[in-house]
């Protein structure tokens, strides 16, 4: 599976989108919400907005021609718990997810991340400090952060990242430093096909904690 990639920090990609909210975008807004960052082209949360209807999903994906096939796909099933959109996650969404209802964000999943090797580059990569922060002040303790990628160097300074902010923990039980199974119900694409290949694939599962996380900005300040 060859990964095509945009560039985050070009000048296009670095303006703001205002998002609709979810009243805009589910038949039931005020049901639980999973985020996926990153969600391609969608055939993940596609199967599991069938699986979980109790839930709504949000697919949000930085490569426009990605986003308008998943939504097309959503449209031909009517499926008015899922809804996809175009953005960068990182210029886009913190504003989107200081404005959500109290609670209603349920979970965040980002999985198999664009790896962006190179130094210089690790800039580019979706999980940033304020995003996290983001996402960190809009879930209530409980709610579940999940992470996977099969690119150790990749995974590693996103835990390094999650685990400095304070704001999270792993639930007791939980294999370390990798989880042995997915807690979702379906598998993504990339999934699928890394463990065909008989390869590794790297998960960690948190849970929000109920600490503030105001006193630790300048520990997560620097981007991995």
């Amino acid at each position: 599976m060859v990964r095509q990639h945009v560039n985050p920090l070009s000048r296009f990609y670095q303006q703001p989108l205002p998002l609709p909210p979810p009243t805009e975008l589910f038949s039931k807004p005020e049901l639980p919400l999973h985020l996926d960052i990153g969600c391609a082209r969608g055939r993940f949360l596609l199967a599991l907005a069938q699986h979980q209807a109790s839930f709504n999903h949000l697919g949000v994906e930085i490569r426009q021609p990605l986003v308008d096939a998943a939504e097309t796909n959503r449209q031909a099933l009517g499926l008015s718990n899922l809804h996809y959109l175009f953005c960068n996650a990182n210029i886009s969404l913190q504003d989107w997810l200081a404005a959500l209802p109290a609670g209603l964000l349920q979970r965040v999943s980002i999985q198999f991340p664009d790896p962006w090797f190179k130094q210089k580059h690790h800039k580019r990569r979706v999980l940033q400090p304020a995003l996290l922060l983001a996402m960190a002040e809009a879930m209530a303790p409980g709610c579940e952060l999940f992470i996977q990628s099969d690119v150790l160097a990749v995974i590693t300074p996103m835990v390094e990242l999650i685990e400095a902010s304070g704001g999270f923990e792993r639930p007791a039980a939980d294999s370390r430093p990798w989880r042995t199974d997915n807690p979702l119900a379906v598998a993504s694409e990339r999934e699928t096909y890394v463990l065909a290949q008989g390869l590794p694939v790297y998960r960690v599962l948190y849970q929000r904690n109920d600490r503030k996380l105001e006193d630790r900005l300048e520990t997560i300040d620097n981007p991995v």
